[in-house]
This record gives C-alpha cells, sequence and structure tokens, in this order.
C-alpha cells in the first residue's frame, strides 16, 4: 500500500478589505477636486493648510499662556498690595493717634511753661522790695497828753490799724500767679483728667479742650472746690452751652457732683483718684 505525500500546509491569510467608497483614492477623483492628482498626492494642499491651522493654534496657546503669566503676576501683585493696606491699618492706623491740633494744644502748653519758668526765674533774680515805713509814733500837739501809756496805746492802736488795712483781703484782687512747678503739676493734673473723657475732649476740638481747662481750672480754684454755673461762664471764649457739655462729661466720670438740695445748684469738684 502506498502512501501519497502531504501537501505542506500555508499559513492562513486574511483577504485584503476593499476600499471603501469613503477611500482617498475616491476623495481623489471626487467632484469636490477635479484638478487633485491621481493618488495621494492631493494630501499636499490639505497638509499646508493643516500646518498653517497647527501654527495658528500654537500661536493662540502662546498667547493665552503669556496671559495667564500676566494674570498671575498681577493677583500676586495686587494680593501684596491688600495685605500691605491690611498691616498698615492694623499697626499705623490708630485712632487715639497725636494729631495736629494735639500738637498744637501741647506747643501751647510748652510756651506756657516757659512764659511761667521765666517770670519765677525774674521773681527770684528781682531785688527784695524796701521794708514798709516805720509807723509814726508822733501824735497830734493839740492833743495833751497825759502819761506815757496813752502815747504807747496811740501808737499801738495806729500800727494795729495800719497792718489791718495792709493784711486784710482786697476785695475784686487779681488771682496771684501759679509758679512754674505749680503749673506743671496742674497741666499734669489736668492731662490725668482728659484722659478719662471722651475722645472729643483729647485734641479733635481744640476749642473744647480749651473749654473743659478753664471749667476744670475754675472749679478747682473756686472757694472750697465749689461754684455754680454762673461763675464759670465767661462770655464770648466760654458759652454756657460750653460749659454744660464739660460739666456733663464731668459728672459722668464721677470727677465733679451736682448737688441741688440748698435750692440752688452747685458743683463741687472731687477730682480723679
Amino acid at each position: 500500500m502506498s502512501t501519497q505525500p502531504v501537501p505542506p500546509q500555508t499559513p492562513h491569510k486574511t483577504p485584503l478589505r476593499r476600499v471603501s467608497q469613503g477611500s482617498l483614492f475616491a476623495l481623489s477623483r471626487s467632484a469636490a477636486y477635479p484638478d487633485a492628482p491621481h493618488g495621494l498626492g492631493f494630501l499636499e494642499p490639505a497638509m499646508t493648510e493643516f500646518t498653517d491651522e497647527i501654527d495658528t493654534l500654537q500661536s493662540n496657546i502662546e498667547s493665552m499662556k503669556r496671559l495667564s503669566e500676566s494674570l498671575g503676576a498681577f493677583n500676586e501683585s495686587f494680593a501684596s498690595w491688600m495685605y500691605v493696606m491690611n498691616m498698615n491699618a492694623l499697626t499705623v492706623d490708630w485712632p487715639q493717634a497725636p494729631n495736629d491740633a494735639s500738637l498744637y494744644l501741647m506747643k501751647q502748653r510748652a510756651e506756657r511753661d516757659a512764659l511761667a519758668a521765666i517770670e519765677a526765674m525774674k521773681r527770684k533774680t528781682a531785688p527784695p522790695p524796701p521794708p514798709p515805713p516805720e509807723a509814726d509814733k508822733t501824735t497830734d500837739p493839740n492833743v495833751t497828753i497825759a502819761g506815757g501809756d496813752s502815747t504807747a496805746n496811740t501808737t499801738k492802736q495806729g500800727t494795729a490799724a495800719a497792718a489791718g488795712v495792709k493784711k486784710g483781703p482786697v476785695k475784686g484782687g487779681k488771682k496771684p500767679k501759679m509758679t512754674a512747678k505749680e503749673r506743671k503739676e496742674r497741666n499734669l493734673e489736668l492731662e490725668k483728667i482728659v484722659g478719662y473723657l471722651p475722645l472729643e475732649f483729647r485734641g479733635s476740638d481744640p476749642g473744647l479742650r480749651r473749654n473743659l481747662d478753664a471749667v476744670v481750672e475754675g472749679l478747682m480754684d473756686a472757694p472750697g472746690q465749689t461754684a455754680r454755673i454762673t461763675d464759670l461762664v465767661k462770655p464770648p471764649d466760654l458759652p454756657q452751652a460750653r460749659v454744660n457739655k464739660c460739666l456733663i462729661a464731668l459728672i459722668n466720670r464721677k470727677i465733679v457732683t451736682k448737688d441741688s438740695s440748698t435750692g440752688q445748684v452747685l458743683y463741687h469738684w472731687q477730682g480723679v483718684s
């Protein structure tokens, strides 16, 4: 029995797919491109146009990138500016900081202190006043003197009368000026009192501050440190409305007390502890 040789098996091959109607060859020969070159030659103008569009897209992307970098730089700068403004408001913008009015009042107080120091120096360097003339011990020649006792009594009475006239209080006399030390202590006490009052008395209104100083000094220098409102009013520099305002602020802080038990309104100075 003869055996026939088996032919070698060939590998399986997938048949080629037919070109569809939308192939490049069909597009190249379509009516849209009647003059297109044969084969893939029509891709050259399309690829050129595609390359131009890619360049335009890249240019636009670069522009967007630069815009993003510019916005980032602006945001960083603006955020830094906002942070600086916030820190400035927290560290510099103090409502109780000295202003021009405060500096003006400080300059005035310094001038008053300097004048007071000069006056004190003048009083120290001034020569002492001459001694008072001796009392006249002579008597009227027409009066008959009956013994030395009458003469002595007359002389003593005359001397006592002269001393009484000299040492007695002078009605309507001016208040003695304060020394430099007293004025300095008074200014320190006024500053301490103003520290207890609202902000409007601390230099925002120089006129109101001057009125407050006048009212406080009027109460402190009044007999028994008790005064009526009419004693404190000094128009036109110190009208009654300003005196009322200053007294109300002092009463609210219990620096001054108000008493009307005697039938008239009296204000008593208490001071600050």
